[in-house]
């Protein structure tokens, strides 16, 4: 029996520039709790993809868990603007409400 990843993989060899494939299996490898792989492919995707909005929240997260703060910062800042070029007002949304949520946390350290 194959996986979801092992799926989305056969699917990646099929269309090998999708973005939302990219994205799948490094989300994939996220609910796996294979974090370090997740990263990777999610900071590729980025790189590769620089306008897949969906990525950004996701990293950003990422980012967070793995106590990583100033780049979760600088990932939504960079995801917003994204999304504001490409009129993603959802996903914009969602980006500035983890920033700002963020940002309190950090005033919460003084």
């Amino acid at each position: 029996m194959s996986t979801r990843l092992d799926q989305l993989n056969e699917f990646l060899k099929e269309s090998p520039e999708d973005p939302f494939l990219k994205y799948a299996i490094a989300a994939e490898y996220l609910k796996q709790n294979n974090e370090q792989e997740a990263l990777d492919r999610f900071e590729k995707l980025i790189n590769s993809h620089p306008d897949y909005v969906g990525t950004y929240y996701h990293l950003g997260k990422l980012y967070e868990k793995l106590d990583k703060q100033e780049l979760a910062i600088k990932t939504y800042k960079q995801g917003i603007d994204v999304a504001r070029k490409s009129r993603n007002f959802h996903a914009l949304g969602e980006l500035q409400g983890a920033l700002s949520f963020l940002d309190e946390e950090e005033d919460d350290d003084f």
